[in-house]
């Protein structure tokens, strides 16, 4: 079993004290509740990788493609002469 030190501001001290006045639980029980329930909280929230948020997205068929692959060069040429028609 480990031993921690831990600082706490005013406001944590005074919600700390209020747990244990209302449980009747030690500090270190408290800590530990507390600890746990972080913990059961973050487990719900999924962690969500590049890929499967851009799988989510719904860019239509296409995606933001000007045009398809093969033809990608050739597209390119025509967008940069488009933005650069005065």
């Amino acid at each position: 079993m480990a031993t921690r030190t831990v600082r706490l501001d005013q406001d944590a001290e005074s919600t700390l004290q209020a747990l244990r006045e209302r449980t009747g639980l030690s500090i270190s029980e408290v800590l530990k509740r507390g600890i746990e329930a972080y913990a059961a909280s973050t487990r719900d929230e999924v962690s969500l990788t590049p890929y499967e948020i851009f799988r989510r997205l719904d860019l239509g068929q296409g995606g933001y493609a000007l045009s398809e692959g093969r033809h990608a060069k050739a597209a390119i040429a025509s967008a940069i002469r488009k933005k650069h028609q005065r």
